[in-house]
């Protein structure tokens, strides 16, 4: 009935939880937790995830962890930038049932050796890397050509709503 406050354990979109994870953060590659928990949830909003009862975990962490991420789920070698693991597609789960879109992991020390290759700096590449991580759990990818320039239109756009500019 409108009016009424939810019922408990109403979930009436995305929940993002986004943590810190690093043993050792350096102070001069900061991570503000609500900064990107807002990013995620304005992407999932765009995404079109707004009112979907939904889940999604962003994992900041240092090079030894999202090496041996890489190494054991991904058969790559080396620390990362950023890993996605999707769960559950929300296209395959019914919308009346919570979707675990899954989880993104970012890897600031990487992210800041890349930041200079890039305008916009650190704060511009952990952007575009929780934005990609985010696009890749709901189902897009850079395969083909094609399928790269569609999703990097995507992260353009997600990224110019926050104010940051890629080429």
């Amino acid at each position: 009935m409108r009016g009424e406050p939810p019922q408990p354990g109403y979930v009436s979109g995305p929940t993002v939880i986004v943590e810190d994870e690093r043993d050792y953060p350096n102070p001069n590659q900061p991570v503000d937790v609500s900064r990107w928990e807002a990013l995620v949830a304005d992407v999932l909003l765009n995404e079109g995830l707004d009112n979907r009862p939904a889940e999604i975990h962003l994992h900041f962490v240092d090079e030894s962890s999202i090496e041996a991420l890489n190494r054991d789920h991904m058969d790559g070698s080396g620390p990362t930038d950023v890993l996605a693991f999707p769960v559950d597609d929300p296209a395959e789960v019914p919308v009346d049932v919570p979707v675990l879109l899954g989880d993104v992991v970012v890897c600031p020390s990487v992210a800041a050796r890349q930041a200079p290759e890039h305008a916009g700096g650190y704060h511009a590449e952990l952007a575009l890397l929780v934005v990609h991580g985010v696009l890749h759990l709901l189902g897009d990818d850079h395969s083909d050509p094609d399928q790269a320039m569609a999703m990097q239109g995507k992260e353009r756009s997600h990224l110019a709503r926050h104010g940051v500019e890629r080429p």
